[in-house]
């Protein structure tokens, strides 16, 4: 049986056409971008806060242990070395590119949900009291007993976005999306009872639980907004990598949906030749390069034994 030979998709011959064929998903990706940075500008909520509530919220006002900045390359361009890595060794650009959309989808969903809900909320963090009396003398109001802050506006904004937590939701989203991409390319169900394929899957996921332990440790989060953050990052991960790849349980899941169709149009359309991808999706299978089974995985064409049995039948 010959191996695909995969080559044939590449950003030069194939990239156009792709890019041209989601372009309104670009569209709304820039939309969504947009979007979550108006919900940034906005005033959020100010909660109730009275005098009895102030000593859940006396913690220490401190630096962040994962600056904002680091978040973006945790979830987005670590998961983006590992796309062009992959297809600079099996160029395809299917990959390639449903690897990236579905990424920037799944962290810009989750942040505007992030950043709407933090602003519909607007529950004060554990730090609350020194954005609001930077000086340590609080001031309520007589009749209320509502706090009547003296800070500065900016930090006092930021002191009543705690839940949910949007570096936890950030780092799960990125880098839940980057477990699930990880899980297809080294095919983690193959029932071979490889632990060592699930400990690299569990990696990026590791990583995105400590960044959410950190917020607590930094005292901008209660644990409630980090368990909160987490959940829908993951949840939304998992939502936008099933819309472009198969399951990573799927005989075809070492490749997006879109890659297996092409095949199937080209074939029907009479275009592929014998020593080119002269298979049918469903005729995929997944096997081992080394005799032992422990090497790395390749595709192979079946659709040879497949015409066989179809002829035995007749």
């Amino acid at each position: 049986m010959a191996d695909i030979q995969l080559g044939a998709h590449t950003i030069r011959s194939h990239g156009r056409t792709v890019a041209r064929f989601h372009m309104y998903d670009w569209i709304i990706l820039v939309l969504l971008a947009v979007a979550d940075g108006l919900l940034n500008i906005i005033e959020p909520f100010h909660r109730f806060v009275g005098r009895d509530m102030m000593s859940d919220l006396r913690y220490p006002l401190k630096s962040n242990t994962v600056p904002f900045w680091a978040v973006p390359v945790i979830a987005i361009i670590l998961p983006y070395i590992i796309f062009v890595g992959i297809y600079i060794k099996k160029k395809n650009v299917y990959d390639l590119h449903h690897g990236i959309l579905g990424l920037l989808f799944s962290v810009l969903i989750t942040a505007v949900i992030t950043d709407a809900i933090k602003d519909g909320v607007g529950r004060p963090r554990p730090d609350f009291f020194w954005r609001c009396f930077p000086d340590g003398k609080d001031v309520y109001d007589n009749v209320t007993t509502s706090v009547m802050c003296h800070g500065e506006k900016s930090v006092i904004k930021e002191g009543h976005k705690s839940f949910p937590s949007g570096h936890s939701s950030w780092s799960f989203a990125g880098l839940g999306f980057l477990s699930w991409y990880l899980a297809g390319k080294i095919a983690v169900f193959d029932r071979r009872g490889h632990v060592a394929k699930l400990c690299l899957v569990f990696l990026p996921l590791l990583v995105a639980a400590l960044v959410a332990v950190s917020r607590v440790d930094d005292y901008w989060h209660h644990w409630q907004d980090v368990f909160a953050g987490g959940l829908l990052g993951l949840t939304v991960a998992s939502f936008c990598y099933l819309q472009f790849f198969p399951a990573p349980y799927d005989m075809d899941g070492l490749w997006p949906h879109a890659y297996f169709q092409q095949l199937a149009d080209t074939r029907n359309n009479g275009q592929v030749s014998t020593n080119s991808f002269n298979l049918r999706p469903q005729e995929m299978d997944t096997v081992y390069d080394s005799p032992e089974g422990h090497a790395g995985i390749s595709i192979r064409d079946t659709s040879p034994i497949l015409d066989l049995m179809e002829t035995g039948r007749r």
